[in-house]
């Protein structure tokens, strides 16, 4: 008797765990969220699936998405004023996106991570981006083709681009705060736009067409200083900060030949390490890159047979990749004074004495800090064809 009463115990506290549960039916599942300020108020917008659009299996049956936006004097207060249009409640469980407007951004965006990071129903693993020179709410607002709910374009091409080329940075919640929060390294994100026509971008005929009228693209990579946006890298600079940062997975890189025309290396590994130091009581980073990768491109003449002529293919990479570094760390002493590479947690790491003695004053220490640079590339393939198209063709 004992047994089956606590086994009828056991039973009712397992079943009590569904008392909380959510129908489906109830809720509007939100994908992407979107943070502006407008005047003294927040605008926050929320992209939500249709569900009686994604549950048919017809090609016919309108947009998969829509959008709800509200202001308030807080960021909460706007989120609950969504439900007077929505007729469930905005449920972000399912967020693959938070986008940033610039002028948000430009404020700060502590204010706005903290509700964020404090939402029960919110999973840190959703990446963070600004929309530059624009607002989020533009940004959510447009369609995208092949993929029929924007926020998962969004969320798959970033994933993509990072791992594929060195111009993009794809971060996270979590990622984003412990930049905020660290000492020695300051925050970066990276910049979505719209390209094209940005008022034909939420019609129906913008998934329809092969050349849509607007895209949603990422460029540029946003420089932070404390919670503030202070400027923009060029592509060209975020490949030399995913470089310096080891954050490159695989890349491609054209290159100068030796005589005339380009080559392009296609990285398929790189391992930057960098190694801090106090040298005559002044910080000193030492950067070391080491680079392997096959040749996948060749437009120029050139007998890939030669070892001299790898060789003289990996100088030259290993020249303007350094070249690369050199100037990316030059732009942000000069004009940001915004250590986004971390050197001041490698020197805090190396010598934990001297970095409470420097701490305080570290934009300035970063700004004058001493950079040695090295880089190292094997060329390990030069693909199916030894000689170049052409070397083959007579003059």
């Amino acid at each position: 008797m004992k047994k089956c009463i606590f086994g009828l115990l056991i039973l009712s506290l397992l079943l009590s765990g569904c008392w909380d549960r959510r129908e489906l039916n109830q809720l509007a599942i939100t994908l992407a969220i979107g943070i502006d300020k407008v005047e003294d108020e927040y605008q926050v917008s929320a992209q939500v699936v249709v569900p009686s659009v994604v549950s048919t299996t017809s090609t016919g049956g309108g947009t998969m998405v829509t959008l709800y936006s509200a202001r308030g004097e807080t960021i909460y207060e706007a989120f609950r004023k969504m439900t007077k249009d929505s007729p469930r409640k905005i449920y972000p469980g399912h967020t693959r996106m938070l986008v940033v407007g610039e002028e948000l951004a430009k404020e700060g965006i502590a204010e706005s991570l903290d509700l964020v990071s404090r939402d029960s129903e919110l999973r840190p693993d959703f990446y963070v981006v600004v929309a530059k020179e624009n607002t989020a709410v533009n940004i959510l607002n447009v369609t995208t083709p092949v993929e029929n709910i924007p926020a998962n374009k969004m969320f798959n091409s970033l994933k993509m681009s990072d791992n594929a080329w060195s111009g993009t940075k794809s971060i996270k919640l979590d990622e984003l705060i412990e930049d905020l929060v660290s000492e020695g390294k300051e925050a970066v994100l990276t910049g979505v736009e719209i390209a094209g026509n940005q008022e034909q971008g939420s019609s129906k005929q913008n998934t329809e067409s092969i050349s849509p009228s607007a895209r949603i693209r990422y460029d540029n990579l946003a420089v932070f200083k404390g919670d503030q946006l202070v400027g923009w890298l060029t592509e060209y600079e975020t490949i030399g900060f995913s470089y310096i940062t080891d954050s490159v997975q695989t890349s491609v890189k054209a290159i100068s030949c030796p005589n005339e025309g380009k080559a392009t290396i296609e990285v398929i590994q790189a391992k930057s390490e960098l190694k801090g130091k106090i040298k005559n009581g002044k910080p000193v980073v030492n950067i070391k890159l080491n680079v392997e990768g096959d040749v996948g491109s060749v437009e120029c003449k050139m007998n890939l047979n030669e070892l001299k002529t790898i060789h003289s293919l990996e100088k030259i990479y290993e020249k303007e990749m350094q070249d690369n570094i050199k100037k990316t760390i030059a732009t942000l002493q000069t004009n940001y004074k915004s250590d986004i590479f971390g050197f001041g947690e490698e020197i805090h790491r190396s010598n934990p004495k001297e970095w409470n003695t420097i701490k305080n004053n570290w934009e300035e220490q970063f700004s004058n800090l001493t950079t040695n640079v090295d880089v190292d590339l094997k060329i390990l393939g030069t693909g199916t064809i030894k000689n170049s198209l052409l070397e083959k063709i007579k003059d």
